[in-house]
């Protein structure tokens, strides 16, 4: 809006100028508003061209910085999804879930079928009848820590670009159907403190997005404390990265 107030302003100076060559001004004089009016043209390019690019520069520094934010929440995740799996709640205690990278293993698990007598009559007259039974059986144990190979899960809780701020991180229950309740865990951060030092009405006009393809509302978080979810709050197109490594 304001970049649209400042090109009307130029347009009716000019205006303003040209009509006051044409009726009052001596021809001697007139070099000087030419140079006037040249100025005139080039500030007002490069308003248009500076309310052109702001928008789009902000948009490639703000991904790239959310980019990293997202980068740890992933690994913030998947350090909770694994200890779900081997203690069956989650931790908002964050040195406890390094340790447990660290030192933790999970069962691996083999799944077959068998089948087996069972007696579909009475004790006094059975009728056996075979009945196939699936039966899990733990065959070995492997380590947590081999899932997070190449990544910097020590750092994990440090928002990156923000000296000494780390990501806020809460578990709680859902109830998922009545008289169950479910864990539940998220781990955040704020979207202005990442995006500080940038032009402010654009960072306002971030924090209210609510489209789809946009990180919604105040923060870039993972996980939810009002509903049953491990995922994030960014779009698709912050996934491309990991999609790619699985095809290779």
């Amino acid at each position: 809006m304001g970049v649209i107030l400042m090109i009307v302003a130029a347009i009716a100076v000019a205006v303003a100028l040209a009509i006051v060559v044409v009726k009052f001004l001596p021809l001697k004089f007139r070099w000087i508003v030419s140079l006037v009016l040249l100025f005139l043209a080039v500030f007002l390019a490069y308003k248009i061209y500076d309310g052109i690019m702001k928008p789009i520069n902000f948009d490639k520094e703000k991904t790239k910085r959310f980019a990293k934010v997202i980068k740890n929440l992933k690994i913030i995740r998947d350090a909770e999804v694994a200890y779900y799996e081997v203690n069956g709640n989650y931790t908002k205690d964050k040195q406890l879930l390094i340790r447990f990278i660290d030192t933790a293993q999970r069962a691996i698990v083999e799944n077959r079928d068998t089948v087996v007598k069972v007696n579909k009559g009475s004790k006094w007259q059975p009728v056996m009848v075979d009945v196939e039974k699936k039966i899990k059986d733990t065959i070995g144990y492997e380590s947590i820590l081999q899932d997070f190979k190449d990544r910097d899960y020590k750092n994990m809780f440090s928002v990156p670009g923000i000296e000494g701020k780390e990501f806020d991180l809460e578990v709680g229950k859902v109830e998922k159907v009545a008289g169950l309740e479910v864990p539940v865990f998220e781990a955040k951060t704020e979207k202005e403190a990442i995006l500080k030092g940038m032009d402010r009405s654009l960072v306002k006009l971030e924090k209210e997005a609510i489209t789809t393809d946009q990180i919604k509302g105040e923060y870039v978080s993972v996980g939810s404390l009002v509903e049953v979810t491990t995922g994030g709050n960014w779009p698709p197109s912050y996934d491309k990265g990991d999609a790619k490594k699985k095809d290779q």
